[in-house]
Protein backbone atom coordinates (compact mmCIF):
# COMPACT_ATOMS: atom_id res chain seq x y z
CA UNK A 1 0.00 0.00 0.00
CA UNK A 2 1.57 3.15 -0.91
CA UNK A 3 0.64 6.87 -0.80
CA UNK A 4 2.46 9.69 -2.73
CA UNK A 5 2.41 13.62 -3.17
CA UNK A 6 2.63 14.09 -7.09
CA UNK A 7 5.59 11.83 -8.45
CA UNK A 8 7.06 10.66 -5.30
CA UNK A 9 5.37 7.49 -4.12
CA UNK A 10 5.75 6.68 -0.29
CA UNK A 11 5.14 3.10 1.05
CA UNK A 12 3.36 2.63 3.95
CA UNK A 13 4.40 0.05 6.72
CA UNK A 14 2.48 -3.08 6.81
CA UNK A 15 1.20 -4.57 10.10
CA UNK A 16 2.96 -7.48 11.46
CA UNK A 17 0.55 -10.27 11.68
CA UNK A 18 1.23 -12.17 14.63
CA UNK A 19 -2.88 -13.39 14.37
CA UNK A 20 -5.13 -12.35 12.37
CA UNK A 21 -8.25 -10.09 13.58
CA UNK A 22 -11.13 -9.02 11.66
CA UNK A 23 -14.33 -6.91 12.38
CA UNK A 24 -17.98 -6.40 12.01
CA UNK A 25 -18.86 -3.06 11.62
CA UNK A 26 -22.59 -2.14 11.29
CA UNK A 27 -24.21 0.98 11.98
CA UNK A 28 -27.43 0.80 14.01
CA UNK A 29 -29.05 3.69 11.62
CA UNK A 30 -31.68 0.81 10.25
CA UNK A 31 -32.36 -3.22 9.62
CA UNK A 32 -29.21 -5.08 8.12
CA UNK A 33 -30.13 -6.39 4.45
CA UNK A 34 -28.71 -8.91 2.67
CA UNK A 35 -26.43 -7.03 1.13
CA UNK A 36 -25.11 -6.85 4.68
CA UNK A 37 -25.23 -10.68 5.21
CA UNK A 38 -22.95 -11.15 2.11
CA UNK A 39 -20.44 -8.81 3.49
CA UNK A 40 -20.38 -9.58 7.27
CA UNK A 41 -20.71 -13.73 6.21
CA UNK A 42 -17.90 -13.45 4.10
CA UNK A 43 -15.80 -11.47 7.13
CA UNK A 44 -16.84 -14.13 9.24
CA UNK A 45 -15.61 -17.06 7.09
CA UNK A 46 -12.27 -15.06 6.28
CA UNK A 47 -11.64 -15.16 10.58
CA UNK A 48 -12.80 -18.53 10.96
CA UNK A 49 -10.49 -19.96 7.83
CA UNK A 50 -7.48 -18.35 9.29
CA UNK A 51 -8.40 -19.06 13.27
CA UNK A 52 -8.22 -15.79 13.82
CA UNK A 53 -10.21 -13.10 16.29
CA UNK A 54 -13.58 -11.53 15.15
CA UNK A 55 -14.41 -7.99 16.77
CA UNK A 56 -18.36 -6.69 16.17
CA UNK A 57 -17.90 -2.58 16.88
CA UNK A 58 -21.33 -1.25 17.02
CA UNK A 59 -20.85 2.34 14.80
CA UNK A 60 -23.35 4.04 16.58
CA UNK A 61 -21.56 7.79 15.75
CA UNK A 62 -24.52 9.86 14.18
CA UNK A 63 -26.52 10.77 16.99
CA UNK A 64 -29.53 11.48 14.76
CA UNK A 65 -30.07 7.73 13.06
CA UNK A 66 -28.57 6.01 15.36
CA UNK A 67 -30.89 3.88 17.62
CA UNK A 68 -31.03 0.94 20.20
CA UNK A 69 -33.76 -1.03 19.04
CA UNK A 70 -31.64 -0.82 15.75
CA UNK A 71 -27.96 -2.09 17.46
CA UNK A 72 -30.58 -5.01 19.13
CA UNK A 73 -31.74 -6.04 16.17
CA UNK A 74 -28.29 -6.35 14.30
CA UNK A 75 -27.12 -8.17 16.87
CA UNK A 76 -30.38 -10.51 16.72
CA UNK A 77 -29.76 -10.66 12.86
CA UNK A 78 -25.77 -11.64 13.04
CA UNK A 79 -26.32 -14.23 15.73
CA UNK A 80 -29.82 -15.88 13.63
CA UNK A 81 -27.27 -15.89 10.19
CA UNK A 82 -24.73 -18.01 12.06
CA UNK A 83 -21.87 -15.34 12.71
CA UNK A 84 -20.42 -15.56 15.69
CA UNK A 85 -17.47 -12.94 17.21
CA UNK A 86 -15.24 -13.34 20.37
CA UNK A 87 -15.25 -9.81 21.11
CA UNK A 88 -17.72 -7.02 21.49
CA UNK A 89 -21.28 -6.96 22.65
CA UNK A 90 -22.29 -10.04 24.20
CA UNK A 91 -18.48 -10.98 24.79
CA UNK A 92 -16.67 -8.54 25.97
CA UNK A 93 -13.13 -8.33 25.65
CA UNK A 94 -9.76 -6.10 26.29
CA UNK A 95 -11.09 -2.89 24.40
CA UNK A 96 -14.33 -1.94 25.50
CA UNK A 97 -15.95 -0.51 25.13
CA UNK A 98 -17.27 -1.08 21.61
CA UNK A 99 -19.29 1.15 20.72
CA UNK A 100 -18.52 4.06 18.88
CA UNK A 101 -20.35 6.55 20.67
CA UNK A 102 -18.23 5.63 24.00
CA UNK A 103 -15.12 5.79 22.47
CA UNK A 104 -14.76 9.83 21.88
CA UNK A 105 -11.79 10.34 23.80
CA UNK A 106 -9.79 7.78 21.82
CA UNK A 107 -10.86 10.40 18.41
CA UNK A 108 -10.38 13.53 20.89
CA UNK A 109 -6.76 12.21 21.29
CA UNK A 110 -5.98 11.58 17.42
CA UNK A 111 -7.79 15.05 16.67
CA UNK A 112 -5.03 16.99 18.51
CA UNK A 113 -2.20 14.67 17.21
CA UNK A 114 -3.79 15.77 13.40
CA UNK A 115 -4.25 19.58 14.37
CA UNK A 116 -0.80 19.57 16.38
CA UNK A 117 0.81 18.53 12.91
CA UNK A 118 -0.90 20.75 10.85
CA UNK A 119 -2.87 18.44 8.25
CA UNK A 120 -6.49 19.52 9.22
CA UNK A 121 -7.66 22.59 9.68
CA UNK A 122 -11.06 24.09 10.07
CA UNK A 123 -13.90 24.82 7.87
CA UNK A 124 -16.66 27.06 7.78
CA UNK A 125 -18.30 26.31 4.47
CA UNK A 126 -21.92 25.60 5.16
CA UNK A 127 -23.55 22.97 2.64
CA UNK A 128 -24.99 25.38 0.81
CA UNK A 129 -21.41 27.11 0.04
CA UNK A 130 -20.77 23.77 -1.14
CA UNK A 131 -23.75 22.79 -3.13
CA UNK A 132 -23.26 26.11 -5.15
CA UNK A 133 -19.02 25.85 -5.84
CA UNK A 134 -18.32 23.95 -9.28
CA UNK A 135 -16.62 20.93 -8.38
CA UNK A 136 -15.62 17.60 -10.27
CA UNK A 137 -18.40 14.98 -10.67
CA UNK A 138 -18.82 12.76 -7.17
CA UNK A 139 -20.72 9.68 -6.37
CA UNK A 140 -24.20 10.83 -5.23
CA UNK A 141 -23.43 8.66 -2.17
CA UNK A 142 -19.86 9.73 -1.31
CA UNK A 143 -18.52 13.41 0.21
CA UNK A 144 -18.33 16.24 -2.31
CA UNK A 145 -15.03 17.09 -3.49
CA UNK A 146 -14.26 20.05 -1.85
CA UNK A 147 -13.63 23.07 -3.73
CA UNK A 148 -10.99 24.76 -1.46
CA UNK A 149 -12.28 27.82 0.29
CA UNK A 150 -10.61 27.54 3.45
CA UNK A 151 -7.64 25.34 2.52
CA UNK A 152 -5.66 28.13 3.40
CA UNK A 153 -6.52 28.77 6.78
CA UNK A 154 -3.72 28.25 9.53
CA UNK A 155 -4.98 29.15 12.85
CA UNK A 156 -5.86 24.83 13.81
CA UNK A 157 -3.69 25.46 16.84
CA UNK A 158 -5.81 28.22 18.43
CA UNK A 159 -8.56 25.79 18.52
CA UNK A 160 -8.51 24.01 22.22
CA UNK A 161 -11.60 21.45 20.78
CA UNK A 162 -13.09 20.58 17.34
CA UNK A 163 -16.48 21.87 18.17
CA UNK A 164 -18.24 24.45 16.26
CA UNK A 165 -16.51 24.11 12.32
CA UNK A 166 -15.91 21.48 10.33
CA UNK A 167 -12.40 19.89 10.19
CA UNK A 168 -10.68 18.60 7.06
CA UNK A 169 -7.96 16.87 6.37
CA UNK A 170 -5.43 18.62 4.10
CA UNK A 171 -5.15 16.11 1.22
CA UNK A 172 -1.25 17.06 -0.57
CA UNK A 173 -1.77 18.80 -3.73
CA UNK A 174 -1.82 15.90 -6.52
CA UNK A 175 -1.80 13.35 -3.87
CA UNK A 176 -2.23 9.67 -5.41
CA UNK A 177 -3.37 6.44 -3.57
CA UNK A 178 -2.60 2.83 -4.40
CA UNK A 179 -3.48 -0.01 -2.57
CA UNK A 180 -3.72 -3.69 -3.57
CA UNK A 181 -7.51 -5.04 -2.74
CA UNK A 182 -7.11 -8.57 -1.67
CA UNK A 183 -10.27 -9.14 -3.78
CA UNK A 184 -10.97 -6.63 -6.32
CA UNK A 185 -7.09 -6.02 -7.21
CA UNK A 186 -4.97 -2.83 -7.41
CA UNK A 187 -6.86 0.45 -6.92
CA UNK A 188 -5.65 3.98 -7.67
CA UNK A 189 -7.18 7.19 -6.60
CA UNK A 190 -5.60 10.77 -7.14
CA UNK A 191 -6.38 14.13 -5.21
CA UNK A 192 -8.93 16.19 -6.70
CA UNK A 193 -10.48 13.76 -9.36
CA UNK A 194 -11.49 10.88 -6.83
CA UNK A 195 -11.71 13.03 -3.41
CA UNK A 196 -10.63 16.15 -2.05
CA UNK A 197 -9.87 17.48 1.71
CA UNK A 198 -12.23 15.50 3.78
CA UNK A 199 -13.79 15.36 7.07
CA UNK A 200 -12.76 14.00 9.92
CA UNK A 201 -14.86 16.03 12.51
CA UNK A 202 -18.31 17.57 12.02
CA UNK A 203 -19.51 20.95 13.13
CA UNK A 204 -22.32 19.20 15.30
CA UNK A 205 -18.97 18.20 17.37
CA UNK A 206 -19.04 14.68 16.38
CA UNK A 207 -16.19 12.90 14.40
CA UNK A 208 -16.43 11.94 10.99
CA UNK A 209 -16.35 8.35 10.46
CA UNK A 210 -12.99 8.23 8.26
CA UNK A 211 -11.10 9.25 11.71
CA UNK A 212 -13.33 7.02 14.06
CA UNK A 213 -12.28 3.87 11.79
CA UNK A 214 -8.81 4.15 11.73
CA UNK A 215 -8.46 5.46 15.40
CA UNK A 216 -10.90 2.46 16.84
CA UNK A 217 -8.95 -0.16 13.78
CA UNK A 218 -5.74 0.55 15.04
CA UNK A 219 -6.96 0.45 18.65
CA UNK A 220 -8.49 -2.59 18.31
CA UNK A 221 -5.58 -4.05 16.26
CA UNK A 222 -7.18 -5.27 12.96
CA UNK A 223 -5.21 -6.76 10.34
CA UNK A 224 -6.99 -7.02 7.84
CA UNK A 225 -10.57 -4.97 6.89
CA UNK A 226 -13.49 -6.40 5.01
CA UNK A 227 -16.19 -4.18 3.63
CA UNK A 228 -18.40 -3.70 0.39
CA UNK A 229 -16.81 -2.35 -2.60
CA UNK A 230 -18.94 0.78 -1.80
CA UNK A 231 -16.30 2.21 0.31
CA UNK A 232 -13.22 1.50 -1.34
CA UNK A 233 -13.00 5.31 -1.96
CA UNK A 234 -12.85 5.76 1.66
CA UNK A 235 -9.68 3.26 2.03
CA UNK A 236 -8.37 5.79 -0.12
CA UNK A 237 -8.82 8.64 2.60
CA UNK A 238 -8.04 6.31 5.41
CA UNK A 239 -4.58 5.45 4.28
CA UNK A 240 -3.54 8.91 4.19
CA UNK A 241 -4.94 9.52 7.71
CA UNK A 242 -3.14 6.09 9.23
CA UNK A 243 -0.05 7.80 7.34
CA UNK A 244 -0.39 10.61 9.25
CA UNK A 245 -1.04 9.51 12.72
CA UNK A 246 1.56 7.03 12.47
CA UNK A 247 -0.38 3.25 12.25
CA UNK A 248 0.48 0.36 10.61
CA UNK A 249 -1.54 -0.62 7.83
CA UNK A 250 -4.19 -3.29 7.83
CA UNK A 251 -5.35 -5.43 4.59
CA UNK A 252 -8.64 -4.61 2.71
CA UNK A 253 -10.58 -7.14 1.07
CA UNK A 254 -13.86 -4.91 -0.80
CA UNK A 255 -16.84 -7.33 -1.15
CA UNK A 256 -18.85 -6.93 -4.42
CA UNK A 257 -21.96 -5.08 -3.88
CA UNK A 258 -25.63 -7.49 -3.92
CA UNK A 259 -27.92 -5.05 -6.45
CA UNK A 260 -31.73 -4.79 -6.99
CA UNK A 261 -33.16 -6.48 -10.27
CA UNK A 262 -32.65 -2.43 -11.78
CA UNK A 263 -29.09 -2.77 -10.90
CA UNK A 264 -29.16 -0.16 -7.86
CA UNK A 265 -26.84 -1.33 -4.91
CA UNK A 266 -28.72 -1.99 -1.99
CA UNK A 267 -29.32 0.02 0.92
CA UNK A 268 -31.26 0.58 4.44
CA UNK A 269 -33.91 1.89 2.48
CA UNK A 270 -34.78 -1.37 1.09
CA UNK A 271 -36.86 -2.11 4.11
CA UNK A 272 -38.45 -5.13 2.04
CA UNK A 273 -34.93 -6.36 1.32
CA UNK A 274 -33.91 -6.22 5.12
CA UNK A 275 -32.72 -9.76 7.43
CA UNK A 276 -35.34 -8.88 9.47
CA UNK A 277 -38.41 -8.92 6.61
CA UNK A 278 -36.97 -11.99 5.36
CA UNK A 279 -36.82 -13.76 8.57
CA UNK A 280 -40.45 -13.05 9.29
CA UNK A 281 -41.77 -13.95 5.93
CA UNK A 282 -40.23 -17.60 6.66
CA UNK A 283 -37.28 -17.40 4.72
CA UNK A 284 -34.34 -19.81 6.61
CA UNK A 285 -30.23 -18.63 6.88
CA UNK A 286 -29.32 -20.80 3.82
CA UNK A 287 -32.24 -19.08 1.53
CA UNK A 288 -30.73 -15.55 2.77
CA UNK A 289 -27.67 -16.68 2.15
CA UNK A 290 -28.68 -17.56 -1.49
CA UNK A 291 -30.12 -14.92 -2.09
CA UNK A 292 -27.02 -12.91 -1.27
CA UNK A 293 -24.91 -14.85 -3.62
CA UNK A 294 -23.39 -17.32 -0.65
CA UNK A 295 -23.80 -21.07 0.25
CA UNK A 296 -24.25 -22.01 4.22
CA UNK A 297 -21.30 -24.78 5.15
CA UNK A 298 -24.41 -26.74 6.64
Amino acid sequence: MMVCAGKKHVGMSKTVKNAYRGRLAPSPTGLLHIGHARTFWIAAQRAAERQGTLILRNEDLDPQRSRPEFAKAMIEDLRWLGIHWSEGPDCGGPYAPYSQSERRAHYLAAWRRLRDSGVIYPCTCSRKDLAQSASAPNDNDDEPIYPGRCRGRADAAEFADPKGVNWRYRVPNGAEVTFNDLSLGPRHYTAGRGFGDFLVWRRDDVPAYQLAVVVDDDAMRITEVVRGADLLKSTARQLLLIRALGYPTPDYFHCELVRDAGGARLAKRHDALSIRQLRERGMTMEEVLEMAGLRSPR
